[in-house]
This record gives C-alpha cells, structure tokens and sequence, in this order.
C-alpha cells in the first residue's frame, strides 16, 4: 500500500515538472514574435590567453541582423601576431561565416531562431595572451513597428502612419551612430594602449642605451689610466 502511494507521489511530481520546466530558450509574450524582439546589444574586453579558446551564445531571432565587431587592442607576453581566429556558427552548428584578422565585422541575416555561436581562439601566439574589445548583438528592423487597428470611426489616420515611419527611420539612424560609436571606442582603446606600448619601449631602451654608454665611458677612462700611469710603465723596466 505504502509503495504504491509512494510511486503514485513520485509519478504526480515527474508530470509537474514536465509541464512547468523552463525552456532553453527565451520564454515568449504571448504576441506574435515572441521575446526579445527588441535591440539587444552587448560590448566588453576579453582577455585570451596563448592558444586560448573563449566561446559566447547569443539569442536571435528568424529575420533579425545578426552582427559582431572586434578588435584586437593589446598584446602581452610573447604575442608578436595581432591577428585573432573568429568563427560563428547557425543554432544547428553549421559555420556562418570566419573571420581571421585583427579587427573584424561580421554582419548576416539570420535565418533561423536560436542561440548563434561566437568562437574566438587566438591560434597565432602560444606563449602570449591578447586584450580583445566585443560588441555583439542583433537587430529586427522590424522592431518597435505599431500594428495598425481598427476602432469604431475606421482605419488609423495618415498622421500616425507617418510618424511611424519617422519613427522607425531615426531608430535605425541611432542603431547605426551606436555601432560607429562603439566601433570608435575600440579604435581609440587600441591606440591608447599602442601608444603606452611605444612610451614603455621607447623608456626602456633609452635607459639601456644610457647604460651602456656610461659603462663604455667608464671602462675607456679605466684604460687610458692604466696607460698613462707611470708605476704600471716602471713596473715594466727590466732592472740591472
């Protein structure tokens, strides 16, 4: 009797748990497209160490552009090769597109939803890591549309078609100064950090040349001593 109930409990959870489990997935609103309809974007620095491999996810939805841009600011280590092994592929694990540069955009449709996948590898170097800025996201021209509807006095009116387009023109208009924004951003990171790589070598090898220089003169100064010193001559002189 105690068992029977007792796999009957174990039966009612399991049902429960199939029915409310959460999907991998972004969970839907109820309206037609779903979630994350929306412009999502993401920027941030990575760090890569030799041969190293750093893998992202990003959802996407079917007919949304699909876009990533990278550049490589910084080398450190033994890294001498700034360039960086970029590949990403579909929800089905099929290559969309590879990219093997040191500054890099990938820009494509999407055309099927799921999570796309953003590999890096910095293959070039084994024994030195790289500092890598990303900005990577998705974008629905779509996005932000008003459906038309119909009240009691009949279609919507012409003034509010036009300000939805005008709308939907200066959303696109922002997307795109954004992107070059961020694209700014990286480029200004890189030559900040190129120029303190200039500034540490240029430090550097002018102390090393100043050394080498005061240790010339001082082992000159030691042998013209040496030479003109009349007991090192004297010494010399054979005796009677």
């Amino acid at each position: 009797m105690y068992v029977r109930l007792c796999y009957s409990l174990l039966l009612l959870l399991l049902l429960r748990q199939g029915d409310g489990g959460q999907k991998t997935e972004p969970l839907a609103d109820g309206g037609e497209r779903g979630a994350f309809w929306g412009s999502d974007h993401y920027d941030f620095t990575i760090t890569l160490p030799g041969s190293g491999l750093q893998c992202f996810w990003h959802y996407a939805q079917e007919s949304g552009r699909f876009y990533l841009t990278y550049m490589v600011q910084k080398l450190s280590g033994l890294a001498s090769d700034r360039r960086l092994s970029v590949r990403v592929l579909t929800p089905r694990g099929f290559l969309e597109t590879f990219s093997n540069d040191a500054v890099g955009q990938i820009n494509f449709q999407t055309q099927e939803t799921g999570f796309y996948q953003m590999c890096l590898t910095n293959a070039h170097n084994s024994f030195g890591s790289m500092q890598v800025f990303l900005n990577f996201g998705v974008y629905y021209r779509g996005a932000g549309d008003m459906t038309k509807r119909e009240d009691g006095r009949g279609n919507i009116t012409d003034t509010l078609s036009q300000i939805e387009s005008s709308s939907k023109k200066l959303q696109g208009n922002i997307w795109q100064m954004w992107r070059h924004y961020n694209f700014g951003r990286m480029t200004k990171g890189a030559d900040y950090y190129l120029l303190l790589s200039n500034a540490s070598y240029v430090t550097w090898w002018s102390a090393t040349q100043s050394a080498v220089i005061i240790t010339a003169g001082y082992l000159q100064l030691l042998i013209l001593k040496r030479l003109v010193n009349p007991r090192s001559t004297e010494s010399i002189k054979p005796r009677c």
